[in-house]
């Protein structure tokens, strides 16, 4: 049986791809990561991977770090940049009307506020690396484009 890893701020993991390669994120508060922009053919160490620059940042399922899915490979205490609030964006199905979310509260927003950011959805560890694969590959990925932002 596999022990459970505890999920702690400032874990820096190893994030295993289909392919044989390896990407990286960071715990933040949960239930978020930040994905950096590296991948390699061996796992990297801890200061290569806080050498480069975060991606984006999501909400993650807790399984994928406690389940040793993605293994932590070292700890570092989150920079300020990796503290603060992050935004997503939320459109009802229905009516289309568009908010921003922000730690638990919901506020008004206008197709403008919602650019660039991603929407309100929680990952499974799968779907992540399905993402990360697809654009080192150059393909459009399903779970992203099934979250985009709908335009009328």
């Amino acid at each position: 049986m596999t022990k459970r890893v505890r999920r702690k701020v400032g874990d820096i993991v190893s994030i295993p791809l289909s392919d044989g390669q390896y990407t990286y994120g960071r715990v933040l508060a949960e239930p978020l990561i930040a994905i950096y922009n590296h991948v390699s053919v061996s796992e990297a160490d801890v200061e290569t991977v806080l050498s480069r620059p975060v991606k984006y940042i999501l909400a993650v399922m807790n399984n994928a770090v406690t389940s040793g899915r993605w293994r932590v490979i070292g700890r570092v205490d989150l920079e300020a940049g990796l503290q603060k609030t992050v935004r997503f964006f939320q459109q009802d199905k229905f009516s289309g009307k568009l908010s921003i979310y922000v730690e638990g509260e919901e506020f008004p927003a206008t197709l403008e506020d919602c650019l660039g950011l991603e929407r309100n959805a929680v990952w499974d560890a799968e779907h992540v690396e399905d993402r990360i694969l697809d654009e080192i590959n150059g393909r459009p990925n399903k779970w992203v484009e099934s979250l985009k932002l709908k335009l009328n």
